[in-house]
């Protein structure tokens, strides 16, 4: 299938290069002289690369069948993370490459979205936020509490992050999956 160049907006997921993009912002543009055009910012996502390209009026983009669904993590099996479709039990063994950062916020039982093209799945997202133990954490610096005194501390999936000094070994927090940040602590 193919979409008219009347038919990109945000979101849109398209094939550029023999890989799936979504357009992550567009612009019309209809100058004084000559033939209107589109200009487009690709974002790959399979490597996440930003592209920009232009599209005359009239010219065709091939839509990319993407399949979304609902997956949950359940265990890891050497250098792979297995996860299972939630409406066929069908299970995903997913590479580290693939996973990235996701790995740092994996649980068993977590639910997160897969995308897959191709048969091939090429990207995890975890929920927004996730609630991790705090497994061991380091002291912080006492003396200066006019700015916002951190400390490191390891969480429950071997993850390091940033803490305020008030959180202690067996506390549970809430980290964004997106910055990677610290949240809250979590009630138990």
């Amino acid at each position: 299938m193919q979409y008219e160049t009347s038919a990109i907006r945000k979101g849109l997921k398209v094939i550029e290069n023999q890989q799936p993009h979504v357009v992550v912002d567009f612009q019309f543009v209809k100058p004084g002289k000559g033939n209107a055009f589109t200009r487009t910012r690709l974002k790959s996502l399979i490597t996440g690369n930003v592209l920009d390209r232009t599209y005359k009026t009239g010219e065709k983009l091939e839509k990319a069948e993407l399949d979304q669904r609902k997956v949950q993590y359940i265990y890891p099996e050497g250098e792979n993370r297995v996860f299972m479709d939630m409406e066929d039990y069908q299970q995903y063994p997913i590479g580290e490459d693939v996973l990235g950062d996701v790995v740092n916020y994996l649980t068993e039982g977590l639910e997160c979205d897969l995308l897959i093209w191709e048969s091939k799945p090429i990207s995890v997202d975890p929920p927004n936020f996730v609630v991790l133990e705090v497994v061991s954490c380091g002291a912080g610096a006492k003396s200066d509490r006019a700015t916002a005194v951190t400390k490191d501390a390891e969480v429950s999936t071997g993850h390091t992050i940033q803490v305020p000094l008030f959180i202690n070994e067996g506390d549970s927090i809430k980290i964004d999956t997106r910055s990677g940040e610290y949240v809250e602590r979590a009630k138990k």
